[in-house]
């Protein structure tokens, strides 16, 4: 068996006999109806209505936009693959027709990230950066100023959103939507929790990703999910939504439009049917890319290592595929995992005392305490050492050894997953 991996810019040769492959789950086949200019425009045309009210469609963009002021656009930062310049040039015809094409505003919901750079704004943007730039701005969770509180959620989560969105006459978000190992889906709510949510209100949300319902592809009973539905229903300004589901090559294969809820659902559908992929087994080593953009930083590739996970059994290998080229993210949990002495010491610590980041350090503590995982990064491995990961120079050499060693772990025969898009692909063993 001999595949590539990709890696910065460049691929990765990889290379193990045929008898111990399990399988190569890659997201499913999907027959897209056009290119991405006609299957964004049929969705801003049939547009979905209100969740509750069935499949009765809710007006058109134009229709939305009729009479508009001041229209905010809300969009992904570069962590996300998001087409976000397609969704634009999407958008704007039908914002010209309607006379507010040229007072159109942009936020990128930042979450609690790092604001994006230039350069970040260029491929956000693509081709419409020098023209839209000038009427962008980022979220800044911290700054308290440009928040409004709300009260709190179900779940006892702190509200709180930028003042930009209560500002506006009308708000356009924008998305992707595909499984999230603790929210359940991405996309739709999330473009205001946590997209333009304060960093207290991120942190409490956050904290209910410990909960063992706030899982890949589960809504109901999620309280991830649950706190994000709350938030929404305290914006009464008029939403339009327009959600995207990429493809395994991150083609645009679908798109929604209209009621926030009834375009998100309808969304992660498709997303259900592109990346839910079924396998034999669980493996003895399973091997998860984390594909650009998702290879930014260790904080987002973790969902390779949580997706990975699902079909690893308990004493296997797990191999992390991933640049890491902006570094570790969020130092909160590096620097918890670095305390502790011990994958159950981290768990314990976090149980003890919740900040923003620890549901990261708490999810790659418990793969860590039922699994060896090792990472092929740039990152020093002293580093990834003190989170309880091993260092690997390439994954052929990261496989090698675990193969060598699968004997003294009880895998005779040790059969091999490989995940080529791991941020994203769920596999679903028996």
């Amino acid at each position: 068996m001999k595949i590539e991996l990709p890696y910065l810019d460049y691929m990765f040769p990889l290379e193990f006999p045929d008898e111990n492959l399990l399988a190569l789950a890659e997201p499913n086949e999907f027959a897209p109806a056009g290119g991405p200019e006609e299957i964004l425009g049929a969705a801003l045309s049939h547009p979905f209505g209100r969740e509750d009210v069935g499949p009765a469609a809710g007006p058109d963009l134009g229709e939305f936009l009729r009479g508009a002021k001041d229209t905010l656009v809300i969009i992904n930062d570069a962590t996300r693959p998001t087409p976000t310049e397609a969704i634009i040039r999407a958008l704007l015809p039908l914002a010209e027709e309607a006379g507010c094409g040229g007072t159109l505003r942009f936020l990128v919901a930042t979450g609690a990230h790092r604001p994006p750079t230039e350069a970040e704004y260029r491929q956000i943007l693509g081709s419409l950066y020098e023209d839209l730039r000038p009427r962008c701005t980022h979220h800044d969770s911290r700054n308290e100023a440009d928040l409004v509180d709300l009260g709190t959620t179900r779940n006892g989560t702190p509200i709180s959103l930028n003042r930009s969105i209560f500002d506006a006459g009308r708000i356009i978000v924008t998305g992707s939507v595909e499984p999230h190992y603790f929210a359940g889906f991405t996309g739709g709510r999330k473009a205001f929790l946590p997209g333009v949510a304060g960093y207290k209100t991120i942190e409490a949300n956050h904290k209910q990703a410990l909960s063992p319902a706030a899982r890949s592809l589960a809504l109901d009973g999620n309280p991830v999910h649950e706190d994000m539905m709350d938030a929404l229903s305290l914006i009464k300004t008029p939403v339009f939504s327009v959600m995207t589901v990429l493809d395994k090559e991150q083609r645009v294969a679908a798109a929604t439009a209209g009621d926030i809820l009834g375009s998100f659902y309808r969304a992660a559908e498709i997303a259900r049917r592109i990346f839910c992929v079924p396998v034999p087994a669980k493996a003895d080593i399973v091997v998860s890319v984390a594909k650009f953009p998702m290879d930014i930083d260790l904080y987002q590739s973790q969902k390779a290592i949580d997706n990975g996970a699902l079909a690893l059994k308990d004493g296997g290998v797990l191999i992390l595929v991933s640049s890491c080229r902006d570094g570790i993210g969020d130092e909160a949990y590096a620097k918890l995992l670095a305390r502790a002495a011990s994958p159950v010491d981290a768990l314990e610590r976090i149980r003890a005392e919740y900040r923003l980041g620890y549901h990261k350090a708490a999810k790659m503590a418990a793969v860590s305490r039922r699994a060896t995982v090792k990472a092929v990064t740039e990152l020093p491995p002293e580093r990834l050492r003190r989170m309880f990961i091993q260092a690997a120079g390439s994954p052929q050499e990261a496989l090698d050894e675990a193969l060598r060693q699968a004997p003294a772990r009880g895998f005779s025969a040790p059969r091999i997953l490989i995940l080529p898009d791991g941020c994203v692909t769920v596999p679903e063993p028996p």
